[in-house]
This record gives C-alpha cells, structure tokens and sequence, in this order.
C-alpha cells in the first residue's frame, strides 16, 4: 500500500503558490501532514475552464480512494491506479480521460519485511525535499447534503532506483514542465492518450532516478493514535 505524507511546504498557503492556483478556506487552512490513511481527506490539484476558455488552478481536499458516481456505495474504492492499464481499466478510463490531477507529496513510505517478523518503514523522497507532483485521478458525487464530494487515487508504476529497492511500485510523479499538459482541461481525445501515457512513462522514469530512500521508526506502522502532525514520523533512525 502507498502512504503519503505531505510535510512543510505542505501547507495550504506553501501549495497555493507552488501551484498558483485558488482554494476554498479548508484547503487554504491545510496543515502540515506526515502521514495520511485511506479514505481520509488530502489536497489535490485540478484544472477547470471557465465559459470564456480560460483555465484555472484550484486546490481542494479530496478523500483518498477513488469513489466513482456510478460505482456503488459499498464497492471498491481503488488508492491506487496502475500506469500500465489506467487508460483502459473501466474504473479508471472516464477519470483518465478528463479528470487528471496532482497530489502533493513531498515524500511516501513504503515497508521491508524484517527479521523478526515485523515491517521497517522507509520514507521515499528528493534529498532536497522538494515536493513531488503525484499524478493522481479524480472523482465527484453528491453526498447526503447535496455537497460535492471529491475523492482520487495515486497513478502508480513499476519502481526504479532507490524506490525499486524497498518494493515494487512507485508513485507516477510529474516534472514542472509536465504539470500543464497532464492538468489541461477537457477530455482527451482517442489519439492524444498514448502521447500523455508515453510522457508520464518518461518524465517519472527521470523522477525515479531523483529519489532517495531513508528508514524511520516503527511507530508509522500504527495507525491508531498516529499524531499525523509530528516530523518526527519521517525523521532518520
């Protein structure tokens, strides 16, 4: 399973420059998270056009676990999406097709079985701690109070370097000059969705060769009374 973590520039005011995009006032107020579970809520970016063409930014919270509205209630709700089938699987397509997102990370974990049974987290990332550019799917449906409730999943793809060496899949990340291109509104076209799948392959095979491993403490394995604001989660051991 993928875990993400979104520590500082994470915040909400760090994401709304690093992406110039608008936000509502929860995910403006967004605080640093070391840690974040399926099914709980994590900014994404998404790009829209407005009735004149224009396109705009914006940054909203969405739950982790892609809900489709056709697909029922109590059915699978996928974290992740596999670069190799997601245009084509039929929970993924339509979201493939125009509803394209980035999530934020600076960082995931992944584990490593050990010796005495357990599992040793490590914390993938940039050295430099720079934040990653998930490309990520999106989902909306109406809840019970006829409110939009957005949800998504994290395009993944077969690991390389240091991520190859903990497991076998790693997040799909994007570089800055990819972000507009992968973001662009509307839905695709038969013929551009090679292209952009040929792309992403591209641009997260040289993110990949970026990336550095680090173990940290056991403590991230639980997730009851995991306080998802401390560093101390993603700090070296």
């Amino acid at each position: 399973m993928l875990n993400r973590t979104i520590p500082s520039p994470g915040n909400g005011d760090g994401l709304l420059r690093s992406y110039v995009a608008t936000s509502d006032d929860r995910a403006a107020q967004w605080e640093s998270t070391y840690s974040i579970a399926p099914r709980t809520k994590a900014p994404v970016v998404r790009e829209f056009a407005d009735e004149d063409g224009a396109s705009h930014r914006t940054l909203e919270l969405a739950r982790w676990g892609l809900h489709p509205s056709w697909a029922k209630d109590k059915g699978p709700r996928p974290i992740n999406a596999r670069l190799e089938t997601v245009s084509s699987n039929g929970m993924f397509r339509g979201a493939f097709s125009s509803a394209r997102a980035v999530i934020p990370m600076t960082g995931y974990y992944e584990w490593v079985e050990a010796a005495d049974g357990g599992k040793d987290p490590y914390f993938i990332h940039h050295p430099d701690g720079e934040l990653l550019h998930a490309a990520g799917l999106t989902a909306a449906r109406k809840d019970e109070g006829d409110a939009w409730d957005v949800s998504f999943t994290v395009i993944t793809r077969e690991a390389r370097d240091a991520g190859g060496e903990v497991h076998d899949r790693m997040p799909t990340s994007l570089t800055e000059d990819a972000i507009e291109e992968w973001l662009s509104p509307g839905k695709l076209e038969a013929d551009q969705k090679a292209p952009l799948l040929a792309q992403l392959e591209d641009v997260s095979s040289t993110i990949a060769g970026q990336l550095v491993t680090r173990p940290v403490d056991r403590q991230v394995n639980s997730v009851r009374g995991l306080d998802r604001s401390d560093p101390s989660l993603i700090a070296p051991i």
